[in-house]
């Protein structure tokens, strides 16, 4: 399951790349959480944006995108044994709608964060979900898309 462009049972593309052995290892990976004992750290952590509540951890990211105008929809940090462990996604994600900074944007995201990155594209309602590869990975994923965001920004403002 190397290609890209894998069409899904549910309409969506595949456009990241993983190799097959990266496709066993989530499988692995999503086994053993299953089984794993998940006590509560602490409370999920909420902020403000746009009038809205989402997870504090993903605010940072939001700002960024809005900031270089790609329109988000949803976003979630994720499950952590480090904090909440329960009341998030399995994985964390944030979806974008289709533009063509949002096109800029993933593609440069796919090229920096290469195997860290799942993207997948739906082409009835136009966007994209970007989402954590490995669910021990959701708070370093949402922190390297803000670094990586900030760095796309950094070098599109350059060329301005």
């Amino acid at each position: 399951m190397t290609s890209a462009h894998l069409p899904s049972s549910e309409g969506e593309v595949l456009l990241s790349r993983h190799p097959s052995r990266f496709w066993q290892w989530r499988e692995r990976e999503l086994a053993a959480w299953a089984s794993l004992s998940k006590p509560k750290k602490g409370k999920k952590r909420l902020a403000l944006f746009g009038g809205v509540h989402v997870d504090a951890e993903m605010l940072p990211v939001l700002e960024q995108f809005r900031a270089i105008h790609v329109q988000t929809e949803f976003s979630c940090a994720g499950v952590s044994l480090a904090d909440e462990p329960e009341e998030h996604s399995l994985y964390a994600y944030i979806t974008v709608m289709d533009s063509e900074p949002a096109r800029r944007l993933v593609a440069y995201l796919m090229n920096s964060m290469r195997h860290r990155l799942l993207v997948t594209y739906e082409p009835e309602r136009g966007r994209y979900d970007l989402s954590s590869w490995m669910i021990g990975h959701n708070r370093s994923f949402c922190y390297l898309l803000e670094q990586y965001t900030k760095r796309f920004r950094i070098e599109n403002d350059k060329r301005s």
